[in-house]
């Protein structure tokens, strides 16, 4: 399986260890499904956590994530722009990326996104419901 999360279950997963972002992310290093990311999505979610309330995390713990998030990735660069979500334009990127990778979920708790409940045959879930899929 193959899923694409937004910068929120990225922020999430770095921030909150044992929160079920946390959970998936760790899913993913252990092979259970594959996760999907663009470099855009990469590069909001570097210049998010870097933020001055992001400060609570370690600039090492930052710089290792990353890292792993890179190492443990298909990193995708989509050709297929896409205009679907007017009210956070942003948030498009993600429909992007996993258009572009054909993942089967995308993962987010942005309602957005979850408000479309699916995209092109691609399921929008929370996380929770993803660890309940994988188990």
């Amino acid at each position: 399986m193959r899923i694409t999360v937004d910068t929120n279950t990225l922020i999430s997963a770095l921030g909150w260890k044992d929160s079920n972002e946390w959970h998936l992310i760790q899913k993913c290093i252990q092979g259970d499904t594959k996760l999907v990311l663009s470099e855009s999505i990469i590069e909001e979610f570097t210049g998010v956590i870097h933020r001055e309330k992001f400060n609570f995390i370690p600039a090492k713990k930052k710089k290792e994530f990353i890292e792993n998030l890179t190492e443990i990735s298909d990193v995708v660069e989509p050709v297929e722009k896409v205009n679907v979500i007017k009210d956070d334009p942003d948030d498009n990127k993600i429909l992007e990326c996993a258009l572009c990778a054909g993942v089967d979920y995308i993962i987010s708790g942005d309602h957005h996104l979850l408000d479309m409940e699916e995209y092109r045959g691609i399921k929008i879930v929370r996380t929770r419901r993803m660890l309940g899929l994988l188990k």
